[in-house]
């Protein structure tokens, strides 16, 4: 690399699904005060993105955007090895869909300087996977989804080459960066540990706070008024429970194992 690599990693700290607000007048969810994690396929971008930084020593910022409740898990990702933070947070973008979302986090994006740009592909409250695809178009950039794998070993000065999942298996890409990633959740990536010595670790010098008043939008800009998208309806996702079954290592379980990858198409 002429210069060190700059990875940006898109992160949203969602509600957790056991315990949220949904405001059914206004049509959002109430983020202030509620319990949160991180969204799995955020997670997965982020473990994506350190793996590529120690590979090429790179810099990496990640950015949220959220009430001040999501400061501490920026924190803990710094402890984990990200270089530093960006908290967007204003009560003018409350309530801002992914049109209006992807304008404030481009911005933000063009403030810290980019390479490549990971995300995870959705989010578990929205589940509409725009962010990555809106952000890039903003950026003017290349954007690919369903990263499943990056090969670290295969960055050069201007390509980079991705596995993606696409109907059914991975297939290998070679694309040009600048560029968005957005990872998967069915993924491999996994979050590391925070080191022991680590965990109580003082990191609020890596973190930086940003509000309108720096990225200046209007207010028919942000928020439910710049929203070009409009909630009718809400309802729950539903999950259906996976059933677990145990074969013998004998004829009888290899046969169960065929015919089960058969009907799925597999074999």
């Amino acid at each position: 690399m002429k210069e060190r690599l700059k990875l940006v990693c898109l992160v949203k700290i969602v509600p957790d699904i056991n315990d949220f607000t949904y405001d059914y007048e206004k049509n959002f969810l109430v983020r202030d005060n509620a319990k949160s994690i991180l969204n799995p396929a955020d997670a997965c971008a982020v473990a994506a993105a350190l793996k590529l930084k120690k590979s090429y020593d790179a810099q990496m910022t990640v950015i949220s955007m959220g009430p001040g409740s999501v400061l501490k898990h920026l924190e803990d990702l710094i402890r984990r090895g990200a270089d530093e933070a960006v908290l967007i947070t204003d009560h003018l973008y409350s309530g801002s869909d992914t049109y209006a979302t992807a304008r404030i986090l481009a911005r933000t994006i063009e403030r810290c300087g980019y390479d490549i740009i990971f995300a995870g592909t959705h989010s578990m409250d929205g589940d509409t996977a725009h962010i990555p695809c809106q952000a890039a178009e903003l950026l003017d950039v290349s954007v690919m989804s369903n990263v499943m794998k990056v090969r670290e070993d295969t960055l050069s000065d201007t390509h980079v080459q991705v596995e993606v999942a696409a109907d059914g298996q991975n297939v290998v890409l070679e694309m040009r960066w600048p560029a968005v990633l957005a990872v998967g959740s069915e993924s491999r990536y996994k979050l590391p540990f925070i080191r022991y010595e680590d965990i109580s670790k003082d990191v609020s010098e890596h973190i930086t706070i940003l509000t309108n008043r720096e990225l200046k939008f209007k207010e028919d800009e942000a928020g439910l008024p710049g929203s070009k998208t409009k909630v009718i309806k809400t309802y729950p996702k539903k999950y259906t429970a996976r059933q677990k079954v145990i074969v013998n290592n004998d004829d009888d379980g290899i046969e169960y194992v065929y015919r089960f990858l058969k009907e799925k198409g597999y074999v």
